[in-house]
């Protein structure tokens, strides 16, 4: 690391500490009531929705006190033609996006508008009505529906349910983007506006408006003449919103074959996505096509005689003018299989094309002297998609401004017969306690309980597959960016903290407030019935979920916590401090359950009578998915797996499927110290003397694994014990060995032993204090925790004295399920089921 990039990082961070301590100052002041915040496309233009909302607004008498505070990026704030016509309006100004006025304007405004999202430090204050419009009907999918959807709409997800009201074009995008792809149904606390959209009004253009727009086309380069203007307009393409991979170049190439195919009775102008403009740059033919950003998009539609376009939404809007629709899709199965959408080509209001000729001959081939001329497909679709009547600006603005919601469509997503869960379930590592999660989620029954979970958000990989592991029917919220707040304050909650003052978050009101406020941040208006830390790890999430607007609140213990405490890595007890925290916490929370009731004993004995306020620990078994682990345990042994370094398959997988007779034993785990596979070496090592066929498998990862590379060079057990380290897929390896074993010196409720009995295997396993009720009687071998008792184990395995055992998995889980429904105060997962 060279120094410019400390000093580089160092400012970037200091830039970032001042930005938030002003946002703690501005979160002081008070709401102005009179100010209406607008933000379209991130700071791209005085455009979209929001921008025919503040022009009803300001044109209202009766709302003529509302000031009006507009958000622009750099490009637009110092483009004249952007703010020309308001530069001198007494209740009209603009800020920086970004700037520490967007803060204050943020912060402070008492009605915000946005058509797409504030960034990921945003929280709505008590006080302030968020209205957010959105800035389409979707034809691509949305949300959830996209490939790695629930971590792409992370942020989307956090606006939406902090919002009051969502804005809806039809009952379409309320259904199936709003209700469905961002699963808001029976969860969103605010209302839909279903009574079109604003900006389709602006289309509606007398004589001296469509003079008008002609004349700035004109004057921004791009004559138009009496020719009649082909409008193409496609949509971004790209992995993410914020970095589009469009080829400029191709789409001016496009644009000049089509105007050389279809003549000189027309005008080929190029509309880009918004997000593109910063992009595209500027050079004489792209000023001779492209329509600036400055003239509103629906605007210009009003003088379009034929719109071309591929996946952009804007063609619903332009369904309301009766005018020709094209669809020019060259990459249209391609983007259709990546991206996904909600209907097929077959479907659409107008033709649709691969290449410039057929879009030329389908613009040719119509008859001017009808170009209203509608198809009934066409008819249809703007019956269903731009009803009418006109005048959405007004109608909205009587919602949310004045009040007045009789005959209006205001949509209650809110209501649901079902359980609101929300289940913290760390930070999605691969783990004993992340697969736990999973196969909870995958068991909960969709028609009683609506489930949520809460991560932070990272780039590990781990939390990548995991996060895509999910169950579809769950809502994620993936916690991004940093707690609001002084530095003042956070470096009180952090000394609180270090000194196990537990109960600041509650009784100091200032860190109430903090509190408060990043649960706003992560969760907006959501209501939660139950609230669970399942993972209990982390103080931070312990703290956090006592701050839920109600809700019966639970933390999950999984393992010995106490023995947690004291357990060293490297040298250091990495959970000496923030456990203890936790344990202040415990007495705050509604119940306490433990993975099994020989763990719950462990810790009721351990824990102090001060910290669990004299109640009992509950338990809960985990529930294993049966399913899932005989589906993976079916694939090939390295099917899928990450490459070595040299891209090679690893000699234990080549090994593991063709030599018939070696005889494997393995074990999962992290390598840390409590699953003491130094032990399991040592004992293999005695076991491989008597029985040259024997061979280890050691699957995990974890800060040890260097240190067991070396044990197994040191004792010579190289190609015979093999550290493979994290494996996307275990069940496979499970299935193909021959006895399971686990070493370790305590556990909770091990998830590798109810895997293990899944798939059938024989099982060796050290005795610790929670292994008697891990699983049902007879399946597990327990053995004393030694390197002889171990060995010992493994001898019986080969002689033949270890067998498989009948596991009733059914059985097991229907019972897993009642004690979690009854440990959290919730209704039994299933009718026919009684709660133990």
């Amino acid at each position: 690391m060279n120094v410019t990039t400390v000093l580089t990082r160092s400012a970037r961070k200091s830039v970032r500490a001042a930005r938030f301590e002003a946002l703690a100052r501005f979160r002081e002041q008070s709401i102005r009531d009179d100010t209406v915040l607008y933000e379209a496309f991130a700071g791209t233009g005085v455009l979209c929705n929001p921008e025919a909302i503040f022009r009803e607004i300001l044109s209202a008498p009766d709302l003529g006190h509302l000031r009006h505070v507009w958000v622009l990026d750099r490009a637009h704030l110092d483009d004249p033609a952007t703010i020309s016509e308001f530069r001198r309006h007494p209740r009209v100004s603009f800020v920086l996006r970004g700037s520490l006025a967007y803060f204050r304007a943020v912060s402070t405004s008492g009605y915000l508008i946005n058509n797409a999202t504030f960034p990921v430090w945003f929280s709505k204050r008590p006080g302030q009505i968020y209205l957010n419009t959105w800035h389409g009907t979707p034809l691509k999918a949305m949300g959830y529906d996209m490939p790695d959807g629930a971590r792409e709409s992370a942020n989307t997800l956090r606006n939406f349910v902090a919002a009051d009201y969502l804005l809806a074009q039809n009952s379409f995008m309320t259904e199936t983007m709003y209700a469905s792809a961002y699963k808001l149904a029976g969860h969103f606390q605010g209302r839909v506006i279903e009574e079109g959209y604003p900006r389709v009004d602006r289309q509606s253009l007398d004589s001296d408006a469509v003079t008008d727009v002609l004349d700035r086309l004109s004057t921004a380069g791009v004559p138009i003449g009496g020719r009649r203007i082909v409008l193409y307009a496609p949509t971004w393409r790209g992995a993410s919103f914020g970095a589009p991979s469009d080829d400029v170049a191709l789409l001016l190439a496009r644009v000049a074959d089509l105007q050389s195919r279809v003549g000189d009775d027309f005008v080929v102008l190029l509309k880009t996505h918004q997000i593109l403009e910063r992009f595209v740059g500027s050079s004489p033919a792209l000023g001779a096509v492209l329509v600036p950003g400055s003239i509103p998009t629906n605007t210009l539609l009003g003088v379009v005689d034929t719109l071309v376009t591929d996946y952009s939404s804007i063609f619903f809007d332009f369904l309301a003018t009766g005018r020709r629709i094209v669809f020019f899709a060259p990459d249209g199965a391609e983007y259709g299989s990546s991206r996904g959408m909600y209907f097929d080509a077959d479907e659409l209001p107008g033709p649709v094309c691969t290449d410039e000729s057929a879009v030329a001959e389908a613009i040719l081939q119509q008859d001017p002297a009808h170009a209203s001329l509608r198809s009934v497909t066409r008819d249809e679709w703007q019956e269903r998609f731009v009803p009418g009547p006109a005048g959405s600006a007004a109608r909205v603005v009587d919602a949310v401004f004045r009040g007045r919601t009789a005959g209006l469509r205001l949509v209650d997503l809110s209501s649901s017969e079902r359980s609101s869960v929300l289940i913290h379930v760390g930070n999605l590592s691969s783990n004993g306690i992340t697969s736990a999660a999973l196969n909870l989620l995958a068991s909960l029954p969709t028609d009683r309980y609506d489930v949520s979970i809460a991560f932070t958000q990272t780039t590990s990989s781990q939390q990548v597959d995991n996060s895509s592991a999910v169950v579809e029917s769950v809502r994620q919220f993936a916690r991004d960016g940093g707690m609001n707040g002084s530095k003042l304050q956070h470096l009180r909650r952090r000394l609180l903290y270090r000194r196990g003052v537990a109960a600041a978050h509650r009784e100091d009101p200032q860190q109430r407030r903090l509190w408060d406020d990043e649960w706003q941040r992560c969760f907006g208006a959501s209501r939660f019935d139950v609230v669970i830390d399942f993972s209990g790890y982390s103080p931070f999430w312990s703290t956090l979920l006592l701050h839920s607007p109600g809700g019966h609140r639970s933390v999950w213990m999984h393992n010995d916590m106490v023995a947690e405490v004291g357990r060293e890595v490297g040298g250091r007890r990495p959970l000496g401090v923030s456990l203890p925290s936790i344990f202040g916490l415990y007495r705050e929370y509604d119940a306490l359950v433990a993975v099994s009731p020989s763990l719950a004993e462990i810790n009721q004995a351990k824990l102090s009578a001060e910290l669990l306020s004299g109640r009992t620990i509950g338990s809960a078994v985990n529930v294993v998915d049966a399913e899932k682990i005989l589906r993976l345990a079916a694939a090939p042994v390295f099917e899928g797996e990450r490459p070595t370094v040299d891209g090679a398959e690893p000699p234990w997988a080549a090994a593991l499927r063709d030599d018939d007779d070696a005889i494997w034993f393995v074990t999962v785990g992290r390598y840390t110290r409590e699953k003491n596979h130094e032990r399991l070496l040592m004992a293999f090592r005695d076991v491989h003397a008597d029985e040259p066929r024997a061979r280890l498998l050691v699957v995990g990862h974890g800060p040890l694994e260097d240190e067991l590379r070396a044990q197994v060079d040191r004792l010579g057990l190289a190609g015979i014990a093999f550290i493979t380290g994290a494996l996307r897929n275990p069940f496979a390896v499970l299935h193909a060995s021959d006895c399971f074993v686990l070493s370790s010196d305590y556990e909770g409720q091990p998830m590798v032993l109810l895997e293990a009995a899944v798939l059938g295997m024989p099982i060796v396993s050290t005795e610790f204090g929670s292994i008697e009720d891990a699983l049902p009687d007879g399946i597990i071998r327990v053995v004393e925790a030694s390197e002889s008792g171990l060995a010992g184990g493994l001898r019986e395995f080969l002689g033949g004295a270890i067998q498989p055992q009948a596991f009733d998995v059914d059985a097991y889980n229907a019972k897993a399920r009642d004690q979690f429904a009854a440990a959290v105060g919730l209704p039994a997962a299933h009718e026919e089921d009684a709660v133990l």
